[in-house]
Order: structure tokens, then sequence, then C-alpha cells
């Protein structure tokens, strides 16, 4: 009933995946939702039709805000911040047509060191001014790969993240994966 394009961003095969999407959806018998994970950096144009597939089709898009501040975006993927914001605020806007199931949704990687009470703080002001109902979900770190050397995230870390999103206005806050989380950094 569903099919989710996640794993590594589906942008650079966004052709490919709106022509199977579309296939796929002419071909239905019953519920298809088309879904999308996403690290925002799209061709405006490309994610509009992306999410138009979404939004009639009863699925979601959802953005991996890794940071606020462009140094610190940098810092964690490798490229600049680019339209990620821009990006967010198109289809932010684009789920107001269908208010009853968020078409748009939003995550934050909770990077010790990085992403602190202010990144949030930034990105949930961002968030809540398009729309305070939008989904927002925390998520906790756990040192794997290239950042091994890094703790996992906080509860403290975390709480402080939740309260600062809240403090912005956002309705719909939570912490993705709480059992990640320590009580000892």
């Amino acid at each position: 009933t569903c099919i989710c394009y996640f794993g590594g961003d589906p942008a650079p095969q966004a052709p490919h995946a709106l022509a199977a999407s579309r296939m796929a959806v002419s071909r239905r018998r019953g519920v298809l939702r088309i879904c999308w994970e996403t690290n925002g950096q799209w061709n405006p144009r490309l994610l509009r039709a992306a999410a138009r597939l979404s939004l009639e089709t009863g699925g979601i898009v959802k953005f991996d805000l890794k940071a606020w501040s462009p140094g610190i975006y940098q810092a964690l993927t490798g490229v600049p911040l680019g339209r990620l914001y821009e990006n967010a605020r198109i289809v932010a806007e684009m789920a107001q047509e269908r208010p009853e199931v968020p078409l748009f949704t939003a995550s934050t990687l909770l990077v010790p060191g990085y992403v602190d009470e202010e990144e949030v703080r930034m990105i949930a002001r961002f968030l809540a001014s398009i729309d305070p109902s939008i989904p927002y979900t925390l998520l906790a770190f756990h040192p794997d790969y290239a950042m091994y050397d890094l703790p996992p995230t906080s509860r403290r870390h975390a709480e402080g993240a939740l309260r600062a999103a809240r403090e912005e206005g956002l309705e719909k806050v939570s912490v993705g994966n709480a059992w990640l989380l320590s009580d000892y950094y």
C-alpha cells in the first residue's frame, strides 16, 4: 500500500522515481501511497511533482533538516545548505491543501557538539512560522561510522531541544528514538 523512497536521497533519481510512481499509481488496485524521505536538495520543479504525487495519494514528504546554520550543515553533510529551507517551505505550504493527514514532516538528528538547542530552536521557529502543526521529530544520535568518536545524545540534550522546539510554537514535537538516549553525557 506504500512506495517509499528513502535510504540515500531520491533526488538524484527523481525523474525515474516519479515515472515509476506514476506508472504504479495508474495500475493500482486500492490504496497506494507515494512517500519520500529526503535531504531536501531537490530541483524545485521535481520536488513539486513529487509532493503533488504524495498529496494526491495520501503519502508524505519527510525532510531531514540536519542543521540551521550553514557552517554546521556543511560540516555534517559536506555540502552547502543550498535550497533546503526554500524547498521545505514549498512542501510545507502545499501541505495546507490536506491538513487532516500531514503531507510534510521533518526530523533533526541531535548530533552532540553540532546540533544544540539553538539549532533546533531556529529550525522550529522556521517550521512554526509556516504552520505550528507540522510534525517534527528529534532523533537521538548514536556514534557509528565516521562519527564514532562522538558520544550518544544525552537525555538532557534531547529534553532541552524538545523544550526549545515547543517554545517556538511547534505543537507536534517528539523524540523519535528515545531508547538511544544516554543518561551519562
